[in-house]
């Protein structure tokens, strides 16, 4: 039986480059499978002129008006969340592949490239759904990518001085914090910078909405956390004026008077698991949740 063709959209880190062999290995494997690939032009530019990878024809992905059966997102979660920025509303499902550290999002490990991709012609995976966030200042989306899979953290500039953000959820008031910031967190993003600033884990499948502060000024200040379908509007004030919105890591400076709002993005994004993975599992084999530090 004729096999498939299989169209790829490559995404990758362009600031690994001692991870070129398990990219030309990638590569290698769509290669004999007649894959169709288009790869990120940052990325194809960083393959073929830093990294001399051995490329076949390929396309070359210059803006988001693009299609796949796929996308591969081949570098660690920051890739991973990268790619998804440019996935966008296309509902194209995402396998990451880490090369990275933790690796979260971009689980599937190098050592198990021929596994994942097998299993995308063979079709023995899982897909599952993830929500996102939408953020936008005065009513205007904040930046090209205005979507989080993660989180929307808003951050004071730097100085030393805190920043009083204004909260409410649904026009009803919640409180002001007095932080140096705040972040606000999906279920998937509740691993990631929440998590460091002492937010709760959550179960990706939840449908809830995580704030935590960063850094609060008053010890009776705690996460709270509140359906995905609530909409949070945020007014800030700073001595400088200014302050930072972070989405996904990607940062945008807006003046004081900018009304931040916060709410659901009408769409899922769509990431490629194997079959019978668990989420518990990832916590014990990425945190170590509940080791024992005896041993």
């Amino acid at each position: 039986m004729v096999e498939r063709k299989i169209k790829f959209a490559i995404f990758g880190n362009v600031y690994q480059s001692k991870k070129s062999l398990s990219v030309q290995k990638v590569i290698d494997m769509l290669s004999e499978r007649e894959a169709e690939m288009f790869v990120e032009r940052d990325f194809y530019d960083f393959l073929i002129n830093k990294q001399h990878i051995n490329l076949p024809q390929v396309g070359i992905i210059d803006s988001d008006d693009f299609d796949a059966d796929f996308v591969l997102s081949i570098g660690g979660d920051g890739t991973f969340l990268n790619a998804a920025a440019h996935v966008g509303n296309k509902g194209i499902p995402i396998l990451g592949i880490n090369t990275g550290h933790l690796g979260f999002l971009s689980d599937a490990g190098t050592d198990g490239i021929e596994a994942e991709i097998n299993m995308l012609y063979s079709k023995d995976y899982d897909i599952e759904t993830r929500t996102a966030l939408i953020v936008t200042g005065n009513g205007t989306p904040l930046s090209q990518y205005p979507v989080a899979l993660n989180d929307v953290a808003i951050l004071k500039r730097d100085n030393a001085s805190m920043i009083s953000i204004r909260t409410t959820i649904n026009n009803e008031y919640l409180t002001t914090f007095m932080a140096d910031g705040l972040v606000a967190s999906t279920p998937t993003g509740s691993t990631a910078y929440s998590l460091s600033v002492g937010g709760p884990i959550v179960v990706p499948d939840n449908k809830t909405l995580t704030l935590t502060a960063v850094a609060p000024h008053s010890l009776n200040i705690r996460p709270i956390v509140v359906t995905d379908d609530s909409v949070v509007k945020l007014n800030i004030e700073s001595r400088n004026d200014t302050f930072l919105v972070g989405i996904d890591g990607r940062s945008v400076k807006c003046n004081k008077d900018t009304e931040i709002t916060i709410r659901k993005a009408p769409y899922l994004i769509y990431i490629v698991r194997r079959k019978g993975k668990n989420f518990f599992d990832t916590l014990r084999n990425k945190l170590l949740l509940g080791a024992r530090t005896d041993e």
